[in-house]
């Protein structure tokens, strides 16, 4: 067995819950969701994830219970599959291959098609749905725009102004328009429909928030609708109860509205359900709801509107923080919802808590300017974390607000310490803090021209053990503007980078030591080195440079050309990881600061430009791995795409089994061969490959057995004989082998028989020679084959003969 390991880029989480509606299973006991290329199954009551339905090689674009069995599931895929999956045991049914072939005219127009596709009947797994009909050329491309209609009767569809009623048995559509505006300024595109499950009836969602309800539309000229208004814009989801007496309608409001069926304008409210609600989804026996939403996040709610669980996934929202490692409880931590922080495991892809930091309501508007969490630093221990919030684009225009955050023990959260309206001037560009463990210190930098430093000190006033912060120094160079700051790993020496000069200082008297210019273009991203590169600094430029400096010397170590989009260094070892955007592509480079060769490098990562990457400690080391994998022992490196889903280098052990060509192989060999090697060296003394018997080779009968899914095997007792028939070894292949073993001992004892018969014969010719030479003659062939076979013939019976005489 030989063992290889090998460095993969891999999907770790963060992808969206909210894409599409959820479905809750038969019995209320689960919540189905599509997440990326896979469908995840959480649970109703604990609100956990239980597992996910992987095998799609892209996007899962919808999902819907089998009307056949309760149990199952389908799923279809911008791969061009259907599966049915057992979502209960995340077993993969059967697979639809759905093939279209598009003729595009205008490649810069895509057109989107309603195809209806049946499903063909058949015992394989994989099977190809040849039978496609059209049913119309041009739709929506918002799948809320698209409903059936009662028990599969009919199928209505919008597109702007339009709408569409096509009819299965009659094969005909009717259709609907309405006006752009109204004498009111209404805007009255559709933006989601919903049918009756009973009634011949069809509510349609607008931009300007009303909801309408269309009847006798099996008549073009004799249609109807009524209009229902609470929402204040555009209605995003409308969802019927399976009895069809109420109707639910979300928006941006954050607010589920139920309308009495048939009662005019009657309606309950669930509010703050959080971000602006997209979909929502019921039971099949009306008693759950489920509410997806912006924040991408799914609320399941009971009939009697009270929310009896949360599904919170990653935040998807606008990233300004980098990404960071809570020292206390390994989360990562970067922007969550509006004025908020996310604490989010990966390594169980869950959602944890928010930290509110603006502590502000934040109101849902388009266009309304709000404060916004856009720097976060926590000290070396995680007993402090530091935040600045923000609000206004414009400099005339802008607020900041500085505050640290203390770690309380009692409620196992940050407490708001000391808040700084005033911290500097202008726009507050980087934050630090030191790397030491005795004292804390934090350090920022502003558009003013000026780097602060901020230490803790005792509260005269009132006397007690709190603390507060205060500015304990400040620094400039030359009016410039200071761009990045990083403290050494022992915290003995400051570096702040003014536009194209660094600057080191130490921070124990705030004396400025010497300063570094050589490189051309603004300094962009500075980091120390670790452990025993600590005595190097470096830096990347806008002039697409890397740079590395031993500060023991001053002088610049070396430099190489490249464009560096994200320079991450690991804290537990010396390596530092840098991505680089060119060609339309992202590539890593792992290095060390000592060494201005690559240890590790991977091409194209990613199309996208990586801007944000954290290094996260593992929890036990990482051992017999190769050389080029081993910078992943302490530390994996995880990044972020525009598309909020996070992924890792992660180092995957490639085995190699080295099997002898005696030996069968087959699935139980593979699973147990190594140990009955291993009993057998320990209990037998080596043997040659001759004598080993036969083995019985692995057959199609026994891959199948193996590999095909429980539920759908025959009874046990229709496979056992065949099984165990498999595994023995036939009648005639022991005879055969039997009969060959008793020739090959015959064979070996004529063989001996012949050796002491020839010696016998040489120790006689020397008696008889004494000290005469004689000249022995020599036997022919048939001589010495009548000599042997003479010499085999046994003559027992005449020892016999002889003893009976007197």
């Amino acid at each position: 067995m030989v063992e290889k390991s090998d460095v993969r880029v891999v999907r770790c989480g963060g992808s969206k819950i909210n894409l599409r509606p959820p479905i809750i299973s038969t019995d209320s006991r689960f919540v189905l969701c599509a997440s990326g290329d896979s469908v995840k199954v959480y649970s109703t009551r604990t609100e956990e994830w239980l597992h996910s339905l992987q095998g799609h090689t892209n996007q899962v674009t919808g999902i819907a219970l089998n009307p056949a069995n309760h149990l199952q599931v389908y799923s279809c895929s911008a791969d061009g599959t259907v599966k049915l999956w057992d979502f209960i045991d995340g077993i993969l049914i059967k697979v639809q291959l759905v093939l279209f072939f598009l003729h595009a005219v205008d490649k810069s127009k895509i057109c989107f098609q309603l195809v209806a596709v049946h499903l063909p009947k058949s015992a394989e797994q994989e099977v190809e749905a040849k039978e496609l009909s059209a049913v119309s050329s041009r739709i929506s491309p918002n799948p809320s725009c698209t409903a059936f209609g009662r028990e599969g009767q009919y199928i209505a569809f919008a597109r702007h102004l339009q709408l569409n009623v096509y009819f299965f048995r009659k094969q005909k559509t009717y259709s609907f328009s309405l006006k752009a505006t109204d004498k009111k300024g209404a805007k009255n595109a559709f933006t989601c429909i919903a049918c009756h499950p009973a009634d011949d009836c069809i509510a349609t969602g607008h931009e300007d928030g009303k909801i309408r309800l269309w009847r006798n539309f099996i008549h073009t000229k004799e249609y109807t609708y009524s209009t229902q208004h609470w929402h204040h814009n555009a209605v995003n989801t409308l969802c019927f109860t399976p009895e069809g007496t109420n109707l639910l309608s979300g928006g941006i409001e954050s607010v589920l509205v139920q309308w009495q069926y048939g009662a005019g304008n009657r309606k309950e409210f669930l509010p703050r359900l959080g971000g602006s609600i997209l979909h929502v989804s019921t039971s099949s026996d009306g008693q759950l709801f489920c509410t997806s939403h912006s924040d991408n996040k799914i609320t399941v709610i009971e009939s009697s509107f009270k929310v009896c669980g949360v599904i919170q996934g990653l935040v998807k929202d606008a990233v300004f923080t980098d990404l960071m490692i809570d020292p206390r409880s390994k989360a990562l931590v970067l922007n969550g919802k509006p004025g908020h922080l996310q604490f989010y495991s990966l390594l169980r892809d869950k959602h944890l808590y928010n930290l509110d930091i603006v502590q502000q309501e934040y109101i849902y508007e388009a266009g309304l300017d709000q404060f916004e969490v856009v720097k976060a630093a926590f000290d070396i221990k995680g007993y402090w974390l530091a935040t600045v919030e923000e609000r206004g684009q414009k400099s005339s225009d802008l607020e900041f607000v500085l505050k640290l955050w203390a770690y309380d023990e009692r409620t196992q959260s940050f407490v708001l310490n000391t808040t700084i309206t005033a911290a500097h001037t202008d726009r507050i560009i980087s934050m630090c803090f030191s790397s030491s463990e005795e004292t804390t210190m934090l350090v920022t930098t502003a558009e003013d021209g000026q780097f602060k430093a901020w230490c803790q000190g005792a509260d005269a006033d009132t006397q007690q053990d709190q603390s507060f912060w205060s500015c304990d120094f400040v620094g400039s160079y030359h009016n410039l503007t200071p761009t990045n700051c990083s403290f050494s790993a022992d915290s003995s020496l400051l570096a702040v980078s003014f536009q194209e000069v660094i600057t080191i200082w130490s921070p124990d008297t705030w004396e400025l030591l010497t300063t570094l210019c050589q490189p051309p273009g603004v300094v962009r991203d500075l980091c120390f080195g670790q452990l025993s590169c600590s005595k190097y600094l470096i830096a990347t430029t806008t002039r697409n440079l890397l740079c590395c400096w031993n500060l023991l010397t001053c002088a610049l170590e070396w430099s190489t050309s490249v464009e560096v989009s994200k320079l991450q260094p690991d804290p537990l070892s010396e390596n530092v990881a840098a991505f680089s955007y060119q060609s339309k592509h992202t590539d890593l480079f792992v290095f060390k600061p000592n060494e201005p060769r690559p240890l590790f490098t991977h091409k194209n990562v990613c199309s996208e430009k990586i801007h944000r990457a954290v290094f996260v400690p593992r929890e036990e080391l990482l051992n017999n791995c190769d050389e080029s994998s081993q910078w992943l022992n302490r530390s994996q490196l995880y990044f972020l795409t525009q598309n909020m889903v996070f992924h890792n280098f992660t180092c995957v052990s490639l085995v190699q089994l080295v099997i002898d060509d005696s030996i069968a192989v087959t699935p139980f060999y593979l699973l147990l061969g190594k140990h009955r090697q291993q009993q057998q060296k320990l209990n037998t003394p080596s043997h040659p490959a001759a004598d080993k018997p036969q083995q019985p080779q692995g057959s199609v009968t026994i891959t199948e057995l193996l590999h095909t899914p429980a539920h759908v095997l025959p009874a046990a007792s229709v496979l056992c004989s065949m099984f165990v028939s498999s595994l023995l070894i036939s009648n005639t292949g022991v005879r055969e082998m039997e009969s060959s073993e008793q020739e090959m001992n015959s064979e070996k004892e004529e063989e001996h028989s012949e050796e002491e018969m020839e010696a016998c014969d040489s120790q006689q010719e020397l008696r008889a020679q004494g000290s005469v030479d004689e000249v022995t003659p020599k036997l022919s062939k048939a001589q010495e084959r009548e000599l042997k076979r003479v010499r085999k013939t046994d003559f027992s019976w005449m020892a016999g003969l002889i003893d009976s005489k007197p």
